[in-house]
């Protein structure tokens, strides 16, 4: 009961932060405004992580409601860290500092938890075939910081939709507390209720519900680095140690979807001969986007996907599958993923709706405007409020399929269009 107290709360409070702080941060311009990269409406103000953040701050001191204290081992370095993240991460949402302040910020954290709340990865369960523990030794602490760091990176790629990166970080926080609920001693579940919590009150101003057509409140980088932390802090501290409740590679499975979509556009752009730190629109959001899928359905399917994972990760624990197996699986599907992501074209034929499907039904919104301008790019941009670096130029030929689906723009571009359509030329 405690718990559920804790969660409901927290989310009033974040709710309730999320009013008051708002406009103070249109006030002083704590805003993402709309340019040419970014296709929201109106400036959007970033103060979701900081409320999340504020929350888990207010909730130690209601210990008799939330069950939550500051001096609870391992909270100091905790909320330290959050301080630092969320600090820096404001103060980037106000100027945009540079990459190399962001990542100083996010290995002081990662020093934070490990020597001051003892949160480290010392081995990396029986990966061996022997079945032997695979212990990292001197490797442990910069293997930690370089999980913290890729984590809390991988998140941050997927904040690019309305209530994308809140919707998978809650449900992780969810398979989590099963985890712990199934086979721990409930020491870090009132942290984990007030941050569901949080993250809920949080989605309320995130997500399009009905009677809203776009989020009133983002993230900012505060909330995407304090997020992405607290997957890093949870996946390890539950999986190490003598009493650990789920092993290193179940740990894998509850936070998927960052992690996979992560390396896979890293490794594609490597192939393509571009940095693997450029920023593009070609991560699995946005091939749902382009196949036709809302954003709605987009942020549930990849829910559903995450969802998926943490399922494998406590039947894995559940069932005592081997170490070995459990890793092999999640590289196999890793491998799945980034073979999807390279043929995105060929893919999106099977998904629900096709594109050629959906321009039978509704008027092309790239050739009215909302897709990327100049350079003879055609990723689509409509209900992204976040976007990259150009793509590839040129849509390939991929089949007769596709081929027939094309019209004409007035550049000469070649554009999916309704199976049988005529190709026409759309008004300039």
């Amino acid at each position: 009961m405690t718990g559920l107290v804790a969660a409901m709360v927290a989310c009033l409070v974040t709710a309730g932060l999320i009013a008051i702080l708002r406009p103070l941060a249109v006030g002083i311009g704590l805003v993402d405004v709309p340019d040419t990269r970014k296709t929201h409406q109106g400036p959007i103000p970033l103060v979701g992580g900081l409320a999340i953040f504020a929350t888990v701050l207010a909730s130690c001191s209601f210990v008799s409601l939330t069950g939550l204290s500051a001096f609870e081992p391992g909270m100091p370095s905790f909320l330290a860290a959050g301080v630092v993240l969320v600090g820096v991460g404001v103060v980037d949402d106000l100027v945009e500092l540079s990459p190399l302040a962001r990542f100083i910020a996010q290995i002081t954290a990662g020093l934070a938890m490990i020597f001051g709340g003892g949160v480290v990865l010392d081995d990396l369960g029986a990966m061996s075939w022997s079945g032997e523990v695979l212990a990292l030794g001197l490797l442990a602490v910069p293997f930690s910081l370089f999980t913290t760091v890729g984590v809390i990176n991988a998140l941050n790629m997927c904040d690019g939709l309305d209530g994308l990166s809140g919707s998978l970080t809650l449900v992780s926080l969810v398979g989590f507390a099963v985890a712990l609920a199934l086979w721990g001693d409930g020491s870090d579940g009132n942290l984990l209720m007030v941050l569901g919590g949080g993250i809920l009150g949080f989605l309320l101003f995130n997500m399009r519900l009905p009677g809203r057509a776009r989020a009133s409140i983002f993230l900012g980088d505060a909330g995407s680095m304090f997020l992405g932390f607290v997957l890093t802090w949870f996946a390890i501290s539950l999986s190490q140690g003598p009493e650990r409740v789920i092993k290193p590679a179940a740990a894998l499975w509850f936070i998927m979807v960052p992690i996979i979509d992560a390396v896979a556009m890293m490794l594609r752009r490597i192939v393509r001969g571009r940095s693997p730190f450029s920023a593009d629109r070609e991560h699995l959001h946005h091939i749902f986007l382009l196949a036709g899928f809302t954003v709605n359905e987009t942020v549930a399917t990849m829910a559903l996907l995450a969802g998926c994972g943490v399922a494998v990760g406590l039947a894995s624990a559940w069932w005592d599958w081997p170490d070995l197996w459990v890793a092999l699986a999640f590289l196999g599907v890793g491998l799945g993923y980034f073979w999807m992501i390279m043929h995105a074209w060929r893919v999106m034929r099977f998904f629900r709706r096709s594109i050629c499907r959906r321009r039978s039904q509704v008027t092309d919104r790239r050739v009215r405007g909302e897709r990327r301008q100049g350079g003879g790019d055609h990723a689509y941009t409509g209900p992204e409020r976040r976007s990259g670096l150009d793509r590839r130029s040129g849509l390939p030929r991929r089949s007769e399929d596709a081929a027939r689906c094309r019209v004409r723009t007035p550049a000469g571009e070649a554009l999916p269009v309704a199976r049988g359509a005529p190709e026409t030329v759309p008004p300039r």
